[in-house]
């Protein structure tokens, strides 16, 4: 996704050899307009597998999945990484490792949300060692549900992420792969 391409390389922040920052456009202040291109992408090369709930965890994936759910007509469901006085009973529940945080964070999602018959489709925004999509196809998995395939921002080609989705079974779409942050600058994936 050529737009997405130029924002990195206009907005992104290189901080060391293996992290991006893209908070002025994807995870703090947002681009509605990018992120209503986003959603056309993935709903694009989704349109034939019979999504029907778009999934993500909270907070950084938000955006891209809700624009997601919007263009495939389907809802969004966000896993939580904290829990609330409203959401203790009746969850699926995993464990996601953060690469960026550095932090075990543990995720939930309401049972009455996803269940057998579903096809889902799990957005995020980075994809680096992929434990996060991990978790929420084993959530996926947990409700009977199916993974209709995992759409990603943003891939750090250069790390471990997409072999391991690959490798358990999933489909992976990324919109703009990383193939390398040294020396503070940009290269893209063919």
């Amino acid at each position: 996704m050529e737009a997405l391409k130029r924002k990195i390389v206009e907005e992104g922040v290189v901080l060391g050899n293996q992290v991006l920052k893209v908070d002025s456009f994807l995870n703090h202040r947002i681009d509605p307009v990018l992120m209503d291109g986003i959603g056309d992408v993935f709903a694009r090369l989704f349109a034939e597998d019979g999504v029907t709930v778009v999934l993500t965890i909270e907070s950084s994936g938000i955006a891209p999945a809700v624009m997601t759910a919007l263009k495939l007509n389907v809802p969004l469901v966000f896993a939580r990484k904290r829990k609330s006085l409203t959401l203790r009973d009746d969850l699926y529940t995993e464990k996601a490792y953060s690469f960026t945080k550095q932090e075990e964070n543990e995720i939930t999602v309401s049972k009455s949300y996803i269940g057998p018959g579903d096809r889902v489709l799990v957005v995020d925004d980075f994809l680096a060692n992929g434990q996060a999509s991990l978790a929420l196809a084993r959530i996926v998995e947990q409700a009977g549900a199916r993974v209709a395939g995992i759409g990603i921002v943003i891939e750090k080609s250069f790390q471990s992420g997409r072999q391991a989705l690959i490798e358990a079974g999933y489909r992976v779409e990324s919109l703009a792969r990383i193939a390398s942050l040294e020396d503070g600058s940009i290269r893209f994936a063919e």
